[in-house]
């Protein structure tokens, strides 16, 4: 597999503040926006019971809807970002599916609120990478790993915000109010992005068009280094057709079905565990505290798995988690006790959520700045594909009266998955740098 990066720009002269600034501003989008994810799964079990006429298949559909939107935003808005400038595409895109969730808790009827998830969907499949491309622009391709990782733990700490705040508000208030939270990030996480932004454009280290900052485009065509980058891709242009020429082909399909596989779990998890579990005979607020451990676990588990990359490798390193998340949903078909649930879901939490960020994170490592941003919005958008199936298969499993452990097996086969892609991606690395070190 390729795995050729061009280091990103130096951080010696750019304004630390600012640049932090943008970073953390990145961080707060991709938090709301894992919010806006689990927001459905946490209050499915209440939505079931209004006057809508869902039954498990159409809740299955309903929450599919949002993940169809956000595979064509990814695919959309990846090579936007790299087109027309990452920092408008962010600012578009969190508009979108914030106007839109809010909108959700407005409507009265199934088709409005499919329509509006559809909506939703498109705004938070572009930000994801969009977010994750100018972040990790800031910081020397040593780091990308390490920085998608910060950033993508976003999303379950904005899962655990609504896994706890769903426990207070849908009892008191109702399931609408859960979705008129995201309306802070309009308040609070765009200003700061554009603060940042224009601070480092100022300083002339300019972010808001391109992938790397004007100033260090020229420092590596005076340093000569534009060798450099044409060597680690460039020469096969850019766009979609360019993530499958020049040696990056095996890269792409192995990373986009690790991921499709990954997100078919994760998301599995993330908008189906309350209901599973209220079908298996918990209450609403037991059920959210096993979201809300599959939540905690994710995020200690990017933590955990980011640390790990560091020390044996990005790739290796993930495929070790993908196994704990399928050991931890294995456990889930032996009847386990309420304590060993909550075990489960953190090791699922951990090798789902920490897969997602590593693979996310060795994508960044191996494409270069203008290809970036396009190469996350593939994979990410094509890996869709398996957060749309998830709550479908789901839906039909529990409609065939299959029971919830025959969700948990499928959950844990694309775990599986997941680990023989990347244990494959490694033998063929290491026989090639063997081949390289024999020749």
């Amino acid at each position: 597999m390729n795995t050729t990066a061009v280091d990103a720009p130096t951080s010696a002269t750019r304004p630390r503040i600012p640049a932090v600034l943008t970073v953390l501003a990145c961080w707060l989008v991709i938090v709301f926006d894992g919010y806006d994810l689990i927001v459905f799964g946490a209050v499915k079990p209440v939505l079931m019971q209004e006057d809508w006429g869902l039954t498990q298949a159409t809740a299955g559909t309903l929450g599919s809807i949002a993940f169809i939107g956000m595979m064509i935003g990814a695919l959309i808005a990846g090579r936007l970002s790299d087109a027309l400038g990452r920092v408008r595409t962010i600012v578009a895109c969190t508009l979108l599916f914030t106007l839109a969730t809010v909108a959700c808790g407005l409507v009265d009827s199934v088709f409005a609120f499919g329509l509006l998830r559809l909506v939703a969907g498109l705004g938070l499949g572009g930000v994801m990478p969009a977010t994750n491309a100018l972040a990790t622009t800031l910081v020397p391709a040593r780091l990308r790993g390490v920085m998608t990782t910060i950033m993508m733990s976003g999303v379950p700490v904005g899962g655990s915000a609504a896994s706890l705040i769903g426990l207070s508000v849908i009892p008191a208030a109702g399931w609408r109010p859960m979705f008129f939270l995201p309306l802070l990030v309009m308040l609070v996480a765009l200003p700061l992005l554009l603060w940042g932004v224009s601070a480092l454009g100022r300083a002339g280290h300019d972010v808001s068009t391109t992938g790397a900052p004007a100033r260090v485009q020229a420092q590596r065509v005076a340093a000569g280094t534009s060798a450099e980058l044409a060597a680690a891709g460039s020469d096969a242009g850019s766009g979609y057709g360019a993530l499958f020429r020049s040696g990056f082909a095996r890269t792409t399909i192995v990373f986009s079905l690790a991921f499709l596989c990954c997100l078919f779990v994760w998301f599995g998890l993330g908008t189906e565990l309350p209901n599973l579990m209220t079908q298996a005979g918990y209450g609403l607020g037991s059920a959210l505290t096993f979201s809300l451990a599959l939540n905690l676990g994710a995020v200690g588990g990017s933590v955990l798995t980011a640390w790990a990359s560091v020390r044996f490798g990005t790739v290796p390193t993930a495929a070790v988690a993908a196994a704990v998340c399928v050991l931890g949903l294995l456990l889930m078909l032996t009847h386990p006790s309420t304590g060993m649930i909550y075990v489960c879901m953190v090791a699922a939490g951990i090798g789902t959520h920490g897969t997602q960020c590593l693979v996310m994170g060795a994508v960044a490592q191996a494409y270069p700045d203008h290809l970036r941003g396009t190469a996350l919005g593939v994979v990410m958008g094509f890996g869709r594909l398996g957060a749309i199936l998830a709550p479908q298969l789901t839906g039909l499993l529990l409609a065939a009266q299959a029971g919830v452990p025959s969700v948990f097996l499928a959950y844990a086969c694309g775990g599986l998955g997941v680990t023989i892609l990347l244990a494959t991606s490694i033998r063929r690395s290491r026989r090639a740098a063997l081949a390289t070190v024999l020749d």
